[in-house]
């Protein structure tokens, strides 16, 4: 299918627009790049009035604006996120959020059977990090998503990945990206410990459009008001009050905990990319935000560092709360995520005073069953060919209860 995908890549000092046209002839790119952060605002727009002259096409040609999300510079992503918007609200079209880290990766041809550890620079004597691996079956995969680290522990958070099994044994590791030149110590510590060291290479325009394409091809595009550029340095000061506790340094760089918290409008992208890597049939963008716009309902993500692993919505009626979806990221599964979700959901049922919690899971999910079972759930009934399945046939919903006891105000 024919395919004009317009990218903006702003997330350096580099401001760089690739117009991605696939045709019956194959795969083009026409490209304009201008030097100077200080002015991406001003540029974008007419640079991309003539990147469409050039390429011979109307605006009205689009199939989507892509954009990459970060992490980067603060500046940059937001006009490149803002821009992307009013272009797509004004074309009606779909944004394609790209992470930066991912499309510095996704520069080179990929090799099956390897980790690929990107270390960005952050300034501040900090790096972004985040790891891939690619297959042609699946294209990229995340196996960690990005993250903001002190420049001297990238190589122990690597081994701390692989102990953890998020990198696994059978993966060669190769690192890459510019911070490999920023800091030539940490260069030296990756040669230490016999990982590649691979090309030290930034998110390109034409990067940023490849992966868009692929992304448009899998329905993963958002409506202009979900796009969001991707920060990971939310803090990059101790308060007064914190340092006088003993605080030091970046907090957002530390080694932080999970943390559930209730879920914005910001996080509905992440939150709706989890939700169709792990349902047949997911929620849609407006039943998330509906599900936001109404008091009944408790929407919580469990993330690190701001980035969305996980996510639950309860339904409190009159007498009980209903568990509606949970779901973890697949990298991220198995980590007792699932459990924490679910007891901030146990938690708000007791502030609530409700006793009873319900909720409906699919019979083949063994995994799931498992785990109620664990908090005491016990099954119910049955709800024949409740669900649908991928090949047009259906399957079993169990019913599961549990009563509360303790609960708050008894």
């Amino acid at each position: 299918m024919d395919a004009h995908i317009l990218a903006l890549e702003t997330s350096s000092n580099l401001c760089e627009l690739t117009l991605l046209s696939r045709t019956q002839a194959g795969i083009s790119l026409v490209e304009l790049s201008h030097e100077g952060s200080g002015d991406h605002a001003e540029r974008l727009l007419p640079m991309a009035e003539q990147l469409l002259e050039q390429a011979g096409l109307d605006r009205q040609a689009l199939s989507a604006i892509a954009f990459g999300q970060g992490p980067g510079g603060f500046t940059g992503l937001r006009v490149a996120c803002g821009v992307a918007q009013g272009m797509a609200f004004a074309l009606d079209l779909p944004v394609l959020p790209v992470s930066s880290l991912l499309a510095a990766a996704a520069c080179g041809t990929p090799v099956e059977g390897t980790a690929y550890v990107v270390v960005q620079d952050a300034r501040m004597q900090e790096v972004y990090a985040a790891v891939y691996s690619w297959t042609p079956e699946q294209s990229w995969a995340v196996l960690q998503s990005p993250v903001l680290l002190d420049a001297g522990q990238v190589t122990n958070w690597i081994g701390r990945l692989q102990a953890e099994g998020l990198i696994g044994a059978q993966l060669r590791i190769q690192v890459l990206g510019d911070a490999l030149e920023q800091f030539p110590d940490l260069r030296l510590a990756v040669q230490e410990q016999g990982w590649a060291v691979g090309q030290t290479w930034r998110a390109t325009g034409a990067s940023v459009a490849h992966l868009a394409l692929h992304d448009l091809d899998c329905g993963r595009g958002v409506s202009p008001d979900l796009a969001m550029p991707l920060y990971v340095r939310e803090k990059v000061a101790y308060t007064i009050l914190e340092r006088e506790q003993g605080s030091g340094g970046n907090p957002a760089a530390l080694d932080q905990p999970v943390q559930v918290e209730a879920m914005q409008a910001g996080h509905v992208s992440a939150v709706l990319d989890i939700e169709r890597r792990v349902e047949s049939h997911p929620w849609t963008a407006g039943n998330f935000t509906d599900a936001l716009g109404n008091t009944a309902y408790c929407s919580r993500i469990i993330h690190k560092q701001g980035q969305v692993q996980g996510y639950a919505v309860w339904l409190k009626a009159p007498d009980l709360i209903e568990l509606l979806l949970i779901g973890v990221t697949p990298e991220q599964q198995r980590r007792g995520l699932g459990r924490q979700l679910l007891d901030d959901g146990l938690n708000w049922a007791r502030e609530h005073g409700v006793e009873r919690l319900v909720l409906e899971v699919r019979a083949s999910n063994a995994a799931a069953i498992t785990l109620y079972k664990k908090y005491g759930f016990h099954a119910d009934g049955l709800r024949k060919n409740y669900y649908p399945l991928a090949d047009g046939m259906r399957e079993d919903a169990i019913l599961m209860s549990l009563y509360l006891v303790g609960k708050a105000g008894a």
